[in-house]
Protein backbone atom coordinates (compact mmCIF):
# COMPACT_ATOMS: atom_id res chain seq x y z
CA UNK A 1 0.00 0.00 0.00
CA UNK A 2 2.67 2.45 0.95
CA UNK A 3 4.54 1.78 -2.66
CA UNK A 4 1.10 2.50 -4.78
CA UNK A 5 0.47 5.91 -2.33
CA UNK A 6 4.01 6.96 -2.81
CA UNK A 7 4.52 6.50 -6.64
CA UNK A 8 1.23 6.01 -8.07
CA UNK A 9 2.25 3.60 -10.32
CA UNK A 10 -0.34 1.42 -12.26
CA UNK A 11 -1.51 -2.22 -10.99
CA UNK A 12 0.31 -3.53 -14.31
CA UNK A 13 3.87 -1.45 -13.11
CA UNK A 14 3.34 -2.64 -9.54
CA UNK A 15 2.71 -6.30 -9.77
CA UNK A 16 6.45 -7.36 -11.56
CA UNK A 17 8.03 -5.37 -8.38
CA UNK A 18 5.86 -8.19 -5.94
CA UNK A 19 5.72 -11.23 -8.57
CA UNK A 20 1.72 -11.01 -8.72
CA UNK A 21 -0.59 -10.35 -10.75
CA UNK A 22 -2.02 -7.10 -11.32
CA UNK A 23 -5.57 -8.90 -10.27
CA UNK A 24 -4.08 -9.35 -7.11
CA UNK A 25 -2.14 -6.09 -6.92
CA UNK A 26 -5.77 -4.72 -7.07
CA UNK A 27 -7.40 -6.55 -4.97
CA UNK A 28 -5.42 -5.78 -2.14
CA UNK A 29 -5.61 -2.07 -2.54
CA UNK A 30 -9.11 -2.29 -2.56
CA UNK A 31 -9.01 -4.31 0.50
CA UNK A 32 -6.78 -2.64 2.87
CA UNK A 33 -6.90 1.09 1.58
CA UNK A 34 -10.26 1.43 3.60
CA UNK A 35 -8.98 -0.29 6.83
CA UNK A 36 -5.75 2.58 6.66
CA UNK A 37 -8.70 5.07 7.06
CA UNK A 38 -6.95 7.86 9.44
CA UNK A 39 -9.22 8.02 13.29
CA UNK A 40 -11.21 10.76 14.59
CA UNK A 41 -8.59 12.00 17.30
CA UNK A 42 -9.65 11.57 20.90
CA UNK A 43 -8.00 13.75 23.45
CA UNK A 44 -8.17 13.87 27.00
CA UNK A 45 -6.84 17.74 26.77
CA UNK A 46 -9.47 20.47 28.09
CA UNK A 47 -10.85 21.78 24.55
CA UNK A 48 -10.69 25.39 25.33
CA UNK A 49 -6.91 24.31 25.63
CA UNK A 50 -6.60 22.79 21.93
CA UNK A 51 -6.05 24.70 19.12
CA UNK A 52 -6.50 23.34 15.75
CA UNK A 53 -5.79 24.60 11.56
CA UNK A 54 -7.83 23.83 9.09
CA UNK A 55 -7.14 24.49 4.74
CA UNK A 56 -8.69 22.97 1.62
CA UNK A 57 -6.50 21.50 -0.61
CA UNK A 58 -6.76 20.81 -4.29
CA UNK A 59 -6.55 16.91 -5.37
CA UNK A 60 -6.40 16.53 -8.92
CA UNK A 61 -8.65 13.15 -10.09
CA UNK A 62 -9.67 11.23 -13.00
CA UNK A 63 -13.39 10.33 -11.99
CA UNK A 64 -15.59 13.33 -13.01
CA UNK A 65 -18.12 12.15 -10.25
CA UNK A 66 -15.98 13.44 -7.67
CA UNK A 67 -13.93 16.54 -8.86
CA UNK A 68 -14.76 19.06 -10.76
CA UNK A 69 -13.06 21.89 -12.73
CA UNK A 70 -10.81 24.15 -10.11
CA UNK A 71 -8.99 27.16 -9.82
CA UNK A 72 -5.26 25.34 -10.09
CA UNK A 73 -7.08 24.57 -13.88
CA UNK A 74 -7.47 21.19 -13.52
CA UNK A 75 -10.34 18.15 -12.35
CA UNK A 76 -9.75 18.01 -8.61
CA UNK A 77 -11.53 17.69 -5.89
CA UNK A 78 -11.82 19.82 -2.37
CA UNK A 79 -10.47 17.82 0.88
CA UNK A 80 -10.47 19.94 4.02
CA UNK A 81 -7.78 19.09 6.37
CA UNK A 82 -7.60 19.36 10.41
CA UNK A 83 -4.36 19.74 11.65
CA UNK A 84 -3.29 19.86 15.48
CA UNK A 85 -0.81 23.34 15.55
CA UNK A 86 0.80 22.40 18.54
CA UNK A 87 1.88 18.65 16.95
CA UNK A 88 1.17 19.86 13.30
CA UNK A 89 -0.24 16.07 13.27
CA UNK A 90 -3.82 15.79 10.66
CA UNK A 91 -6.32 14.93 13.18
CA UNK A 92 -8.99 14.71 10.60
CA UNK A 93 -9.73 14.83 6.72
CA UNK A 94 -12.87 15.84 5.85
CA UNK A 95 -14.89 13.65 2.66
CA UNK A 96 -13.65 14.94 -0.71
CA UNK A 97 -16.23 17.63 -2.45
CA UNK A 98 -15.89 18.99 -6.03
CA UNK A 99 -13.15 21.30 -6.03
CA UNK A 100 -14.98 24.45 -7.37
CA UNK A 101 -17.13 24.17 -3.96
CA UNK A 102 -16.39 27.16 -1.74
CA UNK A 103 -13.93 26.14 1.57
CA UNK A 104 -16.43 27.49 3.77
CA UNK A 105 -19.50 25.51 2.10
CA UNK A 106 -17.35 22.61 2.16
CA UNK A 107 -16.34 22.85 5.68
CA UNK A 108 -20.03 23.51 6.92
CA UNK A 109 -20.79 20.39 4.83
CA UNK A 110 -17.99 18.39 6.17
CA UNK A 111 -20.14 17.63 9.38
CA UNK A 112 -16.37 18.26 11.34
CA UNK A 113 -17.16 21.10 13.35
CA UNK A 114 -19.88 19.03 15.47
CA UNK A 115 -17.29 16.59 16.66
CA UNK A 116 -15.03 19.01 18.39
CA UNK A 117 -17.18 21.94 19.66
CA UNK A 118 -15.60 24.26 22.42
CA UNK A 119 -12.21 23.66 20.12
CA UNK A 120 -10.13 26.56 18.51
CA UNK A 121 -10.46 26.47 15.18
CA UNK A 122 -8.10 28.87 12.39
CA UNK A 123 -9.20 29.19 8.84
CA UNK A 124 -7.88 31.55 6.36
CA UNK A 125 -10.33 34.27 4.93
CA UNK A 126 -12.09 32.17 3.03
CA UNK A 127 -14.02 30.61 5.85
CA UNK A 128 -15.59 34.34 7.11
CA UNK A 129 -18.80 33.24 8.56
CA UNK A 130 -18.10 29.52 9.36
CA UNK A 131 -17.09 30.48 13.30
CA UNK A 132 -13.69 29.75 13.06
CA UNK A 133 -11.17 32.71 13.69
CA UNK A 134 -9.80 34.16 10.55
CA UNK A 135 -7.43 36.93 9.47
CA UNK A 136 -9.04 41.05 9.71
CA UNK A 137 -10.10 41.98 6.17
CA UNK A 138 -9.95 45.57 5.31
CA UNK A 139 -12.44 47.79 4.28
CA UNK A 140 -12.53 49.97 1.67
CA UNK A 141 -11.07 53.34 2.57
CA UNK A 142 -10.19 51.94 6.38
CA UNK A 143 -6.58 50.46 6.68
CA UNK A 144 -6.01 47.43 8.84
CA UNK A 145 -5.22 49.34 12.76
CA UNK A 146 -1.52 48.49 14.43
CA UNK A 147 -3.33 45.42 16.48
CA UNK A 148 -5.09 43.81 13.84
CA UNK A 149 -1.60 44.18 11.60
CA UNK A 150 -0.23 42.19 14.46
CA UNK A 151 -3.24 39.62 14.87
CA UNK A 152 -2.78 38.85 11.12
CA UNK A 153 1.12 38.61 10.90
CA UNK A 154 0.70 35.62 13.92
CA UNK A 155 -2.86 34.54 12.67
CA UNK A 156 -0.29 33.95 8.85
CA UNK A 157 2.53 32.30 11.47
CA UNK A 158 0.52 29.47 12.83
CA UNK A 159 -1.73 28.88 10.12
CA UNK A 160 1.55 28.36 7.81
CA UNK A 161 1.68 24.89 9.57
CA UNK A 162 -1.66 23.13 7.85
CA UNK A 163 -0.05 24.28 4.28
CA UNK A 164 3.57 22.35 5.11
CA UNK A 165 1.54 19.67 6.41
CA UNK A 166 -0.79 19.33 2.95
CA UNK A 167 2.32 19.81 0.73
CA UNK A 168 3.96 16.90 3.36
CA UNK A 169 1.11 14.76 2.48
CA UNK A 170 1.24 15.47 -1.44
CA UNK A 171 4.47 13.93 -1.34
CA UNK A 172 2.34 10.45 -2.02
CA UNK A 173 2.07 11.15 -5.44
CA UNK A 174 -1.65 9.44 -5.31
CA UNK A 175 -2.55 12.98 -4.13
CA UNK A 176 -1.00 14.55 -7.53
CA UNK A 177 -2.90 12.48 -9.57
CA UNK A 178 -5.63 10.02 -8.52
CA UNK A 179 -7.08 7.65 -10.38
CA UNK A 180 -8.93 5.49 -7.98
CA UNK A 181 -12.89 6.34 -8.76
CA UNK A 182 -15.43 6.37 -6.07
CA UNK A 183 -14.56 6.41 -2.64
CA UNK A 184 -10.75 5.45 -3.60
CA UNK A 185 -9.97 9.60 -3.04
CA UNK A 186 -11.45 9.24 0.58
CA UNK A 187 -9.53 6.06 1.41
CA UNK A 188 -6.11 7.48 -0.27
CA UNK A 189 -6.43 10.31 1.57
CA UNK A 190 -7.49 8.83 5.12
CA UNK A 191 -4.85 6.69 4.49
CA UNK A 192 -1.88 8.99 3.46
CA UNK A 193 -3.08 11.08 6.61
CA UNK A 194 -2.45 8.31 8.83
CA UNK A 195 0.71 7.27 7.81
CA UNK A 196 2.32 10.88 7.28
CA UNK A 197 0.37 11.36 11.09
CA UNK A 198 3.70 10.25 12.96
CA UNK A 199 5.06 12.56 16.27
CA UNK A 200 8.15 14.03 16.37
CA UNK A 201 10.79 12.28 18.64
CA UNK A 202 10.41 14.21 21.80
CA UNK A 203 6.65 13.81 21.22
CA UNK A 204 4.98 11.24 23.36
CA UNK A 205 1.60 13.13 23.37
CA UNK A 206 0.34 10.57 20.51
CA UNK A 207 1.66 6.66 19.75
CA UNK A 208 2.85 6.29 16.00
CA UNK A 209 0.03 5.20 13.80
CA UNK A 210 1.62 3.47 11.12
CA UNK A 211 -0.40 0.77 10.05
CA UNK A 212 3.03 -2.02 10.32
CA UNK A 213 0.31 -4.89 10.81
CA UNK A 214 -1.30 -3.96 7.54
CA UNK A 215 2.05 -3.60 6.01
CA UNK A 216 2.79 -7.61 7.09
CA UNK A 217 -1.09 -8.58 5.56
CA UNK A 218 -0.72 -6.99 2.47
CA UNK A 219 3.32 -8.87 2.22
CA UNK A 220 0.99 -12.34 3.80
CA UNK A 221 -1.74 -11.58 0.95
CA UNK A 222 0.67 -11.44 -1.59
Amino acid sequence: MAAYYRTNLTMRQLAPLFGVSPATVCRVIQRLGPLLALELARTSQDPVERLWIVDGTLVPVRDRTVGASSRNYRFSANVQVIVDAETRLVVAAARPVPGNTADAKAWRDSGLAAHWEGVTVLGDGAYVNTGLIVPHRKRPGRPLLKGEEEDDAQHRKVRTRVEYTSSRMKNYKVLRDCRQRGDGLHHAVQAVARITTSPSPDDHTRPNTAPTCLITAFCNTL
